[in-house]
């Protein structure tokens, strides 16, 4: 007897762990994709995976759905470790009814998410999904909406990470939207609310389904994706990366590695790198890689607003989150997505106790009519409230022109930075020379026997007293004027003797950023 019913829950567990058949195993291998479950091998720690809700299955009956049941309803979920680091995770199994979302199968992702925020550890989910189960009606959005809701509550207490590997359309997109990063596969993913078919119907528009909601256009375009992965394996060594430089937790510190990397390494080369003219570009990556422990930067959302550049790096072994203008790129103005980029970028850091290096080099906001009436200024403020309300140990080093309101959004001193420093070639002001002497003094070159040459001359004065840091310094906004050969050393010295910071806020249910 008891042989029998051995017999028969091994039969039942073949075919939980056979998803929607061979056939469709074959059909997901044909299209050059892996099965969820191959999906969790290649991610986690060889043989510790374990599966949560393996039988589980749908319990609706209309549209002879009593006949379309299959063990795990669409999605792969449990729990495992990834180089000893426990995660929940989820994978839509697209060979069960195209991973479509069921009443069940929400209910097993939130189950995930809900044990993964009880116990502290960082949510993988997995998508490749047709999106809500349209035979399940209301039940399937409902679902949607647990899962968002879920999302919620786990934002800033644990990582949320989303590997978009298939395609993800109407509800199952915002889902991904509400995690802390997007990686999107190339040429396999695609993100959409409403698909091509629909927006050649509304709209007359012919468009592909990579053109509108593909891994490069919403890398590039849109932010939604943090990364671009070549294929399903580099998508997931990205998560691997991700990981090593986040805690499982908000009440966890971040990873501190071994890098073998003196803290007392100088580099006489830096201030070579930023032009003697401050309109001539150069890159600010070089200044990263040089000052971070073996010269290595993990960016994010590289493809994306470029003009600002953000990443984690580590110094001495800890994790380090660094947001740095890009000179390369629009002179490194500020502008609404990279205002955006930034802001999210420095919550994050907050969120999960990781200290924030600043690296300036700005002529400003971005102006003309295209980014006033898009909302610059409500864009724009959300970095000045990221700063201001980031609590984590914060240091800010301005290399070269740091003008105006862009000055004050990059992590200035009265926004609550704990140091800020400055090369010998900065330049701080609220204009530079050129339209701060045009301004001032308009009517006295324009009456002026040589207009020219008073033009200059009052130029040449301005950048005399302004196109330095000492103004600055004399008011101990600027904390110090350091070599910029000492750069690493003093950012190091900085993280040490912040260590130990803790500052209270006034209570509040929360503050009401700008959205």
């Amino acid at each position: 007897m008891h042989s029998e019913k051995l017999k028969n829950f091994l039969h039942k567990k073949r075919q939980a762990e056979q998803s929607g058949g061979e056939e469709r195993i074959l059909a997901q291998h044909e299209k050059g994709k892996l099965t969820a479950r191959e999906r969790i091998d290649l991610l986690l720690d060889e043989g510790s995976f374990t599966e949560i809700d393996a039988l589980v299955t749908h319990h609706y009956y209309e549209f002879d759905m009593q006949n379309k049941k299959f063990f795990g309803d669409g999605v792969v979920t449990g729990y495992g470790t990834i180089n000893g680091r426990k995660v929940f995770l989820f994978a839509y199994d697209f060979t069960v009814l195209g991973g479509t979302l069921s009443e069940m199968g929400a209910k097993k992702i939130t189950k995930v998410m809900e044990h993964a925020t009880r116990v502290g550890c960082p949510i993988i989910g997995i998508a490749d999904s047709g999106g809500a189960r349209i035979q399940e009606g209301i039940l399937s959005l409902d679902g949607f909406a647990s899962i968002f809701y879920h999302n919620q509550l786990a934002s800033g207490v644990v990582p949320q990470i989303t590997c978009s590997i298939g395609p993800s359309a109407g509800g199952a997109v915002y889902s991904p939207a509400m995690t802390d990063f997007v990686i999107m596969v190339d040429k396999l993913a695609t993100m959409f609310v409403t698909g091509p078919e629909v927006v050649k119907t509304v709209l007359g528009e012919e468009v592909s389904f990579d053109e509108l909601g593909g891994a490069m256009s919403h890398g590039k375009i849109s932010g939604v994706s943090h990364f671009v992965a070549k294929n399903e394996y580099h998508c997931m060594d990205i998560v691997k990366s991700l990981l090593s430089y986040i805690p499982q937790n908000s009440t966890e510190e971040p990873p501190v590695v071994d890098t073998g990397d003196d803290p007392n390494r100088l580099d006489n080369n830096l201030i070579n790198i930023v032009p003697e003219n401050p309109l001539q570009p150069y890159d600010m990556k070089e200044i990263i890689h040089s000052i971070v422990d073996n010269h290595q930067f993990f960016e994010i959302h590289e493809l994306f607003a470029s003009n600002v550049i953000v990443g984690f790096g580590r110094f001495h072994g800890r994790t380090i989150g660094i947001i740095a203008n890009q000179p390369m790129v629009l002179a490194g103005a500020l502008d609404i997505d990279s205002s955006n980029k930034a802001s999210r970028f420095v919550r994050f850091c907050d969120c999960y106790n990781i200290p924030i290096v600043t690296l300036v080099d700005t002529p400003g906001y971005m102006p003309g009519t295209h980014q006033e009436h898009g909302g610059i200024i409500r864009h724009g403020s959300k970095l000045l409230y990221a700063y201001c309300e980031a609590t984590v140990p914060k240091i800010t080093i301005i290399i070269g022109k740091a003008y105006g309101g862009a000055y004050i959004a990059m992590g200035s001193k009265n926004l609550g930075t704990d140091m800020n420093y400055a090369w010998p070639t900065a330049q701080i002001a609220v204009l530079g020379s050129e339209a701060a002497v045009r301004i001032m003094n308009r009517k006295e070159i324009e009456t002026a026997k040589d207009p020219v040459a008073l033009k200059k001359q009052l130029v040449d004065n301005f950048t005399e007293k302004f196109a330095n840091p000492y103004v600055a310094a004399s008011y101990g906004t600027i904390d110090t004027v350091i070599d910029p050969a000492e750069t690493r050393p003093a950012i190091i010295r900085a993280l040490e003797g912040l260590a130990n910071k803790r500052e209270r806020r006034i209570p509040r249910k929360h503050g009401n950023i700008n959205l």
